[in-house]
């Protein structure tokens, strides 16, 4: 089955990170889901040794497309306990961008960020440093 997403809700994403969160639907078939998360994790990431940073996607049902909610990275933060904190926060019903070093930031301003983000997410996910996992709710 198929998964049509919404690709206008935030114009500023590239069509190749759509193209990694369709390549990891295709074979999922969500008829009786109303969401999916997707869960990308580099299984050597943590505070002590650094690694690729935790990502996860939320999708919506609405109608008969999947409509982006959230995309998230997140990050071991503090000391002396780091736990996991939001570091890049993409929202699509607000159509702003959270980043941990300047807060949010309107759709126009993001752009740069947005950028850097998705292509290095897409880059990390070709070199296959993910482990995802796809969550039907």
């Amino acid at each position: 089955m198929t998964l049509t997403i919404n690709r206008n809700q935030l114009p500023l994403m590239p069509n190749r990170f759509y193209q990694v969160i369709e390549k990891e639907l295709a074979d999922v078939d969500p008829k009786d889901a109303n969401a999916i998360t997707l869960n990308f994790r580099d299984p050597d990431y943590s505070a002590e040794a650094g690694g690729f940073h935790p990502v996860e996607v939320r999708l919506e049902k609405q109608q008969e497309l999947w409509r982006l909610v959230y995309v998230t990275d997140f990050a071991f933060r503090g000391h002396p306990f780091p736990g996991l904190v939001k570091d890049i926060d993409i929202c699509f019903n607000s159509k702003q961008v959270y980043s941990l070093f300047s807060g949010w930031i309107g759709e126009r301003e993001c752009r740069a960020l947005i950028d850097l983000f998705t292509q290095n997410f897409a880059t990390y996910f070709d070199m296959g440093v993910y482990k995802v996992k796809v969550s039907l709710d």
